[in-house]
């Protein structure tokens, strides 16, 4: 099927974020007099904060004090990235040719909309977007493909007919179960943890990701 949309996860992929969360999380895990594993956190990037929070601090916490612990590393977080967004390389050049070649473009993110709208607006990215979805506006985040799917409701455009780019196994888990092409970038996870979960198609870094390969599609 052609490519008529292009769906992109945040962090990770628009912007490289990693180093902040994790700097936001073990404060978090300070507070509390815990460690945790950078494993255990990487297998939670791409994955809703009420998901998280009991994988990396174990069960028995209310959903209370799971929000409160969400709510403060993620404000924890937006002090970090404020000042300087860091965008990834090559994102605002891919976003305008897709764009030009008359591709919608959609963030599907996990991550809570103060985050999102941040990234969007203080990166001056949000303009090219045709659609925006994050974390608190579906029932259940990846590697259910809940976000993916509104994505493509509010483009207009069949699931079957998008393209997913994703840095977390978790978000290729996802796309493949919305029935879309799930493309990663090996920026958080290797590339072998992306084809492992499915990726047709592994790139190092967004900026190598041939933005050709859909306009082709698009036209073959």
């Amino acid at each position: 099927m052609p490519v008529e949309a292009v769906i992109f996860d945040m962090d990770g992929v628009l912007a490289m974020t990693a180093a902040a969360h994790w700097e936001a999380w073990r404060e978090m895990a300070r507070q509390r007099g815990v460690e945790i594993k950078y494993e255990t956190f990487l297998f939670c990037f791409g994955r809703i904060n009420p998901d998280c929070v009991p994988i990396l601090f174990g069960d028995g916490i209310s959903a209370e004090e799971s929000a409160s612990i969400a709510d403060r590393k993620e404000a924890a977080f937006r002090d970090i990235i404020r000042r300087d967004v860091p965008l990834a390389d090559g994102a605002v050049a891919i976003l305008q040719r897709l764009r030009t070649a008359g591709i919608k473009v959609a963030v599907g993110s996990a991550a809570p909309p103060a985050n999102v709208d941040l990234v969007l607006d203080a990166g001056k990215i949000r303009h090219l977007f045709d659609a925006v979805v994050h974390g608190d506006e579906v029932a259940n985040g990846k590697p259910a493909p809940d976000i993916f799917l509104l994505a493509a409701a509010r483009m207009g455009i069949e699931a079957g007919n998008c393209a997913v780019i994703e840095d977390a196994p978790t978000g290729i888990r996802a796309a493949i179960a919305g029935g879309m092409l799930p493309i990663g970038v090996a920026t958080t996870h290797t590339a072998k943890q992306m084809w492992d979960a499915g990726a047709k198609e592994v790139y190092p870094t967004l900026a190598a990701v041939p933005v050709e390969r859909f306009i082709s599609r698009q036209d073959g």
